[in-house]
């Protein structure tokens, strides 16, 4: 039989119980409030075009990145950290795709097309996500700057200055690959433009 982890707080009567959890409900409300204000002034964030060229290889072969959206306006794209010659992909980013499929449907039906990239080569994917039973698609951005530009990405001279450039500050992280999201979106005249990373 499993032992609880869970500790005991003090005992309190139901009325004493009811006056702590409006108390903390009161303190939810503001979170919850405070979220949707940052959540507005994310929406609010200035764009910048994407000027570059950029390719991917994936199960339809070379792919461009206005090609990911797949005739949809928005793509969040999935800094999966998958690097040349790793034997599995990260376990965190593994956890949270894990999580995904479900959510496709309701994505692609909001115009959003989600896609994972990674810098290990399309066979090295193809093979892990087949292993872990994974439908959503993925693609490699091996031999191009994507993830380099995007920052979740780091060259042996970046890592060799001991600091790199992530989530918009430098760090002390010595690792070639780190996880992160980017979002993009693309008008009618098909001009993409990078809106969101983190």
């Amino acid at each position: 039989m499993a032992t609880s982890t869970i500790g005991h707080p003090r005992l309190v009567s139901r009325a004493e119980w009811l006056a702590a959890r409006k108390e903390l409900l009161a303190r939810e409300k503001e979170l919850t409030r405070a979220r949707d204000e940052l959540s507005r002034q994310r929406r609010e964030l200035p764009w910048v075009r994407v000027e570059k060229s950029y390719i991917f290889d994936g199960p339809n072969g070379k792919e461009t990145l206005a090609d990911l959206y797949e005739g949809r306006s928005q793509l969040l794209v999935k800094h999966f950290m998958f690097g040349p010659g790793w034997k599995e992909g990260c376990v965190g980013c593994s956890f949270e795709v894990d999580h995904i499929e479900g959510a496709l449907v309701h994505l692609q039906n909001h115009d959003v097309t989600y896609v994972a990239v990674s810098r290990a080569p399309l066979p090295e994917i193809e093979a892990f996500k087949k292993r872990m039973g994974w439908r959503f698609k993925w693609v490699s951005s091996f031999g191009s700057d994507f993830n380099y530009d995007f920052h979740v990405s780091f060259t042996k001279s970046d890592l060799a200055r001991g600091k790199v450039y992530y989530n918009f500050k430098m760090c002390d992280i010595q690792m070639e690959e780190l996880s992160g999201r980017s979002v993009f979106y693309k008008d009618e005249a098909g001009d993409i433009f990078h809106t969101y990373s983190t």
